[in-house]
């Protein structure tokens, strides 16, 4: 191309700072290649022929994509854009990531997020299958899959009815929830296996009434004295405590801690590497 447009050799040498024969034996390559002659040497000036021609078009596209691949790269490096798909649960969506989320986009407007509501459990499947890049789950995980980082260190409160025996205690031991009728998360939440695992460490089943995949439902029903549940301290704060009692649970309780998990072996984009950096800085451990 540079030949072409200096209509010499030697001002294409000196456009492109190598020697003149090092440019004829590139040009001679490609035409032994091609089976023709690209360029005609024989008068005062060097001009393409046919076959030139057509190579300088699609020469031109080539460099065309190439600078706009380095462009493209640049923006990617850059962090201008770029796509993160996140995990989170209804809870921790709810309460943590706006704010988070608002300002990452005030700041990355081109970086593409993705939100995926669902259970802690199906999150963690998705980052580990790389549906997901990256996810928020209750903790423990697996630590030789995943790397991780925390943000959130409660337990979970007693939701009772007002008029509820329990409503006014100021700590309630699991083995008095025995004979109680229990509102669970739906089976792809973490909770939905926590709960009863704690109450069959102190001595018994708890019977399940109902399941739902909404917390803000889930209170509703303890409103309306359909049954008890347990949410984090987080989501209790928010709850109108004329129409359900929150209850803390005698040690040691069940903890409910948040991290924010992504895969050990998985490539990380720079915009997910900046998300990290962006998300772990603003979410105070609590």
């Amino acid at each position: 191309m540079e030949v072409v447009k200096c209509r010499s050799f030697t001002k294409a040498a000196e456009a492109l700072h190598i020697t003149q024969p090092t440019i004829s034996k590139m040009v001679k390559s490609i035409e032994e290649e091609l089976g023709v002659v690209l360029l005609n040497r024989s008068g005062k000036h060097v001009e393409p022929t046919d076959a030139g021609l057509a190579i300088m078009n699609q020469a031109q596209l080539i460099v065309n994509s190439f600078d706009s691949l380095s462009s493209d790269l640049a923006d990617i490096v850059q962090l201008k854009k770029g796509e993160i798909r996140v995990g989170l649960p209804p809870m921790a969506g709810a309460r943590f990531f706006p704010k988070v989320i608002g300002e990452f986009r005030r700041e990355y407007p081109l970086i593409r997020i993705e939100l995926i509501e669902d259970g802690a459990k199906t999150i963690e499947k998705g980052v580990e299958s790389g549906s997901l890049d990256i996810g928020v789950v209750v903790m423990p995980t697996d630590d030789d899959l995943f790397q991780s980082f925390p943000f959130v260190r409660e337990n979970l409160m007693l939701l009772v009815y007002p008029e509820h025996r329990l409503a006014r205690r100021s700590g309630v031991p699991l083995e008095e929830l025995s004979e109680e009728r229990f509102i669970l998360f739906r089976e792809d939440f973490a909770l939905h296996d926590r709960i009863p695992a704690a109450c069959i460490r102190a001595g018994f089943q708890p019977q399940v009434v109902f399941e739902s995949s909404q917390w803000d439902f889930i209170s509703e029903m303890v409103a309306a004295d359909l049954g008890i549940a347990m949410l984090p301290e987080t989501i209790c704060r928010n709850l109108d405590s004329r129409r359900i009692s929150v209850v803390p649970l005698a040690p040691p309780g069940i903890p409910w801690h948040l991290a924010m998990i992504w895969r050990r072996d998985a490539y990380m984009s720079y915009a997910l590497r900046e998300w990290i950096r962006f998300a772990r800085e603003r979410l105070q451990l609590r």
